[in-house]
Parts: structure tokens; C-alpha cells; sequence
């Protein structure tokens, strides 16, 4: 099923009425709606999850679960109405989706603790015992390094920004189906690994420092900032596939074009700031329990303090026996 007009070789469907806030989120699936479906098996097997670990009569937060289930449905949402099929068109739209893919959904999946419900929901015998060893695998392989190690994400992210559309690549992958769900899914891992060693609590095979995970936000966000200002600069259409948009929806290409540069200077920032904030939080919360728990320590294990608390022991027991 291919939409009339539409650049895209595929099954794809595309609107016919002029974007709008109520036919971007439209409930339209596409013909065949991937990440739809991979939102809402994730949401599945992490509730299943959660019901295990409360069935065995261990707590689970609320919040992990809200936090979860919430990036599923923004996933399911995004990509799953009326907007992705905006975004088969719309530079703007796309960026977006691009967007949310790598630096909302991702945030909100790992503050879910996905990593620590599988270790402490699938059982110890079984299939269950089989999932576990390819887990502690991958936590102690040198792949698993490699993957979350930011000398390797950073890249990538300007690999799917600078790379992808100051060169023709974007205009050949999204003329055809698989090229831009391949895009879609490359954002959404790509967003993932990179957020997993900044913000995860899971166990980790290189867990980084406070300083080293403000750091590589740091690193991070003038990527987006700069590709976006560049985009609004530009006076000329940069992705192929965007620039014959259906002539019912009235779009000026270029126009279309300075939002979609403007959506990644700006929104792209503000997921960044959310977690450089969650860094510092906990930074400073980790280093009061440091503090507080050396004052523990100090109080207790002073050898000049036991030494005086002796000698006042002493001087009682000598006056005892007078």
C-alpha cells in the first residue's frame, strides 16, 4: 500500500489532509507499524516483569514502572499515528521523530531500570537461567564495552546528524521504506546506548563517574545546537525527499525546512538539560551519603577519640576504688 504521490517506494500510507495538531496524532497506523509493535511488546514484558517481582513479595518502584510504560507509549504515539506519515514528507516532522527517538524516549526508558527487573524478575532455573547467562554475558563481554563506551556513541550521534544529512545519504535511505524505518530503529538504539552510561542505574560493564557522565553531556549537547543553526541557515533544500511535499498541504519546503533546524537547536536541548540536572542531583546526593557515612566512620573508628574515651574510662574506675 503506497499513498498517492508520496516519494517513498513501500508500504507506507500518507496523510491526505493538511497537518494539524488532530491529524498529527491521529490513531493511523501504518501498513506495517515496526516500532508500534516493538513499544508495545516492551511495555508487555516489562509489566509481566513487574507483576513477577511483586508476586514474590519483593517491592518494585512506581515510579521505574511509570517512567517506562511512559516512553512506550510516546514511542507508540509518535510512531505510531498520523505523524509518521507527516514525517514520510515533512523535514520538520521527521526531525522531530528524530528527536524524540534519540533524546526523549530513551531517558525515560532507562529511568526504568529495565536492567535490574530482568536480573531480578527471570526465574534461576529453566529458559529463565539461559536469559540470565546471556545478560552477565553481555555485561562482562568486551562488546558490551565497546557499545557504551562514549569514544563510540559521540560519533554516532554526529554520524546521525552531519553525516546522514549533509551528504546525500538521506535523501537515498528515505526514499524507500526499509531505508527509513533502518533510520528510525538507528536513532532509537543509537539513543539508548548513548543514554545507558550517563543516566542508567543498571549494572553496567564500565559504570562511569559523575564527572564523566556530566561530561559527555556536555560533549553531546552543542552537537544538535550547531546542526540546527546550520539547518535554519541554509538557503536551499538539504534532504531530496523532502522537497515535494503533497500540494494539498500547502507547505513551503524551505520554511519547513528552518523549523525542522529549530526543533533540533531547540528541543534537542532541553532532554539534555533534564539529564545533566539528574546528574547533578544525584552527584550530590551520593556525595552527602559519602560525607555522612565518613562522619560515621570518623566518629567511631578515631583512635585519638578511643584513646580519650579510655583515659575517661580510667579516671571513673580509679575513682571507683577510692
Amino acid at each position: 500500500m503506497t499513498g498517492l504521490g508520496t516519494h517513498v517506494d513501500g508500504p507506507v500510507w500518507i496523510p491526505t489532509a493538511p497537518p494539524s495538531w488532530e491529524t498529527y496524532l491521529a490513531p493511523t497506523l501504518q501498513p506495517v507499524p515496526v516500532i508500534p509493535v516493538i513499544g508495545l511488546v516492551l511495555a508487555v514484558l516489562y509489566l509481566a516483569g513487574v507483576i513477577r517481582v511483586w508476586a514474590t513479595g519483593r517491592r518494585w518502584s512506581p515510579w521505574a514502572t511509570l517512567s517506562f510504560l511512559t516512553g512506550c507509549a510516546v514511542l507508540v504515539v509518535v510512531m505510531g499515528a498520523g505523524v509518521e506519515g507527516y514525517g514520510l514528507e515533512m523535514f520538520s516532522v521527521f526531525m522531530f521523530q528524530q528527536l524524540t527517538l534519540m533524546m526523549a524516549i530513551p531517558p525515560l526508558l532507562v529511568l526504568g531500570r529495565p536492567g535490574t527487573l530482568l536480573l531480578r524478575a527471570v526465574p534461576h532455573h529453566g529458559p529463565g537461567r539461559a536469559v540470565l547467562v546471556a545478560a552477565r554475558w553481555g555485561l562482562r563481554s568486551g562488546a558490551g564495552r565497546v557499545l557504551l563506551h562514549p569514544a563510540l556513541m559521540i560519533p554516532v550521534f554526529l554520524l546521525c546528524f552531519y553525516a546522514l544529512y549533509f551528504s546525500s545519504l538521506a535523501g537515498r535511505l528515505l526514499s524507500t521504506w526499509t531505508g527509513h524505518l533502518g533510520l528510525e530503529l538507528l536513532f532509537l538504539v543509537s539513543g539508548i546506548l548513548f543514554t545507558v552510561p550517563v543516566l542508567s542505574r543498571d549494572p553496567l560493564p564500565s559504570p562511569q563517574g559523575h564527572l564523566g557522565r556530566a561530561a559527555d553531556m556536555f560533549i553531546e549537547m552543542p552537537t544538535h545546537a550547531f546542526f540546527g543553526v546550520i539547518v535554519m541557515m541554509s538557503t536551499t533544500p538539504m534532504v531530496s525527499a523532502f522537497t515535494h511535499p503533497p500540494a494539498s498541504w500547502g507547505i513551503d519546503v524551505l520554511a519547513d525546512q528552518v523549523t525542522a533546524g529549530g526543533l533540533a537547536w531547540s528541543y534537542g536541548e532541553l532532554p539534555a538539560l533534564i539529564i545533566l540536572l539528574i546528574i547533578f542531583v544525584r552527584w550530590r546526593k551520593d556525595e552527602s551519603r559519602q560525607t555522612a557515612a565518613a562522619d560515621r566512620r570518623t566518629l567511631h573508628d578515631d583512635p585519638e577519640l578511643d584513646a580519650y574515651n579510655a583515659y575517661l574510662e580510667h579516671l571513673a574506675e580509679r575513682d571507683q576504688r577510692l
